[in-house]
């Protein structure tokens, strides 16, 4: 995860709309066919299970690796003040961290990584909490730790 992931103002009125909105924080927003694909994907992955947890967390992510579309694996991060997004409690979502990695192995990895800091209340807490960027920015890196 770095600061041009990070996005603590998602605007997005419908699931679609916020999709879209973390795309273009994995994707060079010039590169609109691959924003395109990567969408497609993240819909389709929605379409099977949402990818909500507890907590107002949603996880988007796609079902296959996405070959050429990154080099390497990415998390972005995106805070919204909640949105309907399928969750199994009924409940708005605030939190969104979009996974995206060019194999199989490196997806699970960080999918692996990303739940165990996500079944810690306190970095729950801390999340809700961040203010800036680099709050957010600090927290993964010292809950990664």
């Amino acid at each position: 995860m770095s600061l041009p992931r990070i996005r603590l103002n998602l605007a997005g009125t419908s699931k679609d709309a916020v999709l879209r909105e973390l795309a273009m924080l994995v994707v060079d927003p010039r590169r609109k066919r691959d924003i395109d694909t990567l969408v497609k994907a993240l819909k389709a992955r929605e379409k099977l299970c949402s990818t909500c947890v507890d907590e107002g967390v949603a996880i988007p992510h796609s079902r296959n690796a996405l070959v050429g579309l990154v080099r390497k694996p990415v998390i972005a991060y995106g805070r919204h003040a909640g949105i309907d997004f399928g969750a199994l409690d009924g409940k708005p979502v605030q939190h969104f961290f979009l996974l995206c990695a060019p194999t199989v192995q490196q997806h699970l990895r960080l999918l692996s990584r990303l739940a165990r800091m996500l079944h810690d209340p306190a970095f729950l807490a801390k999340l809700n909490a961040a203010q800036t960027p680099d709050d957010l920015l600090a927290l993964v890196r010292a809950s990664e730790r």
